[in-house]
């Protein structure tokens, strides 16, 4: 590295004895000018959806894993609302079939329930061997009983239960939070308590039962509170949230479908209390829940849209942008939110795979330039700041800029 005209600097971490500071950058894998750039152990997403088997209109196993390369992620968890379900041995080995296709690491998630219909456990014995732990993520589990028997079932098996949790009864027909933004513009809203209500069940179950648990998009305030005080009496829970919900708050909403997620981007309060968590370590890690859909299902507006917008190629620079730049967190927090807890968390082995940034260069989001299939993004025309130029998965290059 002596003879390269770069400067390096290397933020990362050692997991499981690796020491990511040892890793080789060579000219071939970084022909790049007189700069400086940072390199990072490489991100970990544990909630995507990559839509195969069942919606490869929306995106695939090869386009959602170059997104997320362009990311600089190199292992992601992908979520089983797919066609066929993963509730079974056999529907999980058609998507197994597909992960090949992938340029990076992809762990799969069982169902919890079959079909994901919450009448009925999945096999998850069957598929225990081949997943990184068991969600009915985009369906709540409603009914009590339903989720001790999936945490028994998870905890015999030493796998962890991914949650989404939401309260049918509670919904409403909403499709925004239930704030000042839906006063204001006529929309109907989801109230936070459809989230924090099941996250209280879960948790009072994860405790009486002892098995690991995770609860997937926190939003509310009320959420996060609930698992501080969780934490705090010993109960076996991480969490997560996205960029989105730490950046933006309902008077951000604007009338279009790429604003429409679930859960929903809720009051600046939550925000707040969103942040609050983020540097106290009650939230764990980032997730983009990286969610595509055409472009004809994004065209309906706040209220016809499909729920769900894309974020892996641009979670990074929006953390960076308006966390670590303005103070809020630190870079080498924004690490361990991004790389160390979920790798740790969910097992993931960190192995030769690190990405390289320039965390100088200045962008506005451009859909066009994403390799996701999906464009749907709150923040399309933003401006942000640090670009991935080289990504490397098990040594070799998996994107360069």
């Amino acid at each position: 590295m002596k003879d390269m005209a770069v400067k390096l600097k290397t933020v990362g971490c050692s997991i499981d004895g690796v020491s990511f500071s040892n890793f080789p950058l060579t000219k071939d894998l970084f022909p790049f000018g007189d700069r400086e750039y940072v390199v990072f152990p490489g991100f970990c997403d544990v909630h995507v959806h990559f839509r195969e088997p069942g919606f490869s209109y929306k995106e695939t196993m090869e386009t959602g894993s170059k997104a997320a390369a362009r990311g600089g992620y190199t292992a992601v968890c992908t979520m089983p609302n797919l066609k066929p379900v993963p509730d079974c041995k056999e529907n999980l080995d058609a998507q197994l079939e597909l992960v090949k296709n992938s340029v990076i690491h992809i762990y799969p998630y069982g169902s919890i329930t079959i079909g994901q219909q919450g009448r009925e456990l999945a096999a998850m014995e069957e598929m225990a061997a081949d997943v990184i732990g068991f969600s009915d993520d985009g369906k709540g589990i409603q009914e009590e009983e339903m989720m001790r028997s999936a945490m028994l079932r998870a905890k015999a098996l030493n796998k962890m239960i991914v949650a989404h949790c939401e309260v049918n009864d509670l919904l409403r027909g909403g499709y925004i939070h239930d704030g000042e933004y839906a006063a204001k513009h006529g929309h109907k809203g989801i109230c936070s308590a459809s989230e924090y209500e099941q996250i209280a069940r879960d948790l009072k179950l994860a405790e009486e039962t002892g098995c690991k648990y995770h609860v997937c998009h926190i939003s509310t305030k009320e959420s996060v509170e609930l698992i501080r005080q969780a934490k705090a009496k010993g109960v076996d829970v991480t969490c997560e949230t996205a960029p989105h919900y730490l950046i933006m708050n309902d008077n951000d909403l604007q009338e279009d479908g790429r604003f429409r997620m679930n859960p929903p981007i809720r009051s600046e309060e939550d925000r707040l209390a969103l942040v609050e968590g983020l540097k106290d370590g009650t939230i764990d890690m980032i997730a983009t829940d990286h969610a595509p859909h055409s472009a004809e299902e994004k065209s309906k507006g706040l209220a016809g849209s499909a729920f769900g917008v894309v974020g892996i190629e641009t979670a990074f620079a929006a953390m960076y942008t308006y966390m670590v730049l303005p103070g809020i967190i630190t870079l080498e927090r924004l690490v361990e939110l991004l790389t160390i807890n979920p790798r740790k968390r969910f097992g993931i082995p960190l192995g030769e795979d690190y990405t390289v940034w320039d965390l100088n260069e200045k962008f506005t989001v451009d859909t066009k330039d994403f390799l996701s299939m999906g464009k749907a993004t709150p923040f399309e025309g933003m401006k942000m700041q640090g670009q991935c130029v080289l990504t490397v998965c098990d040594g070799k290059a998996v994107y360069r800029k």
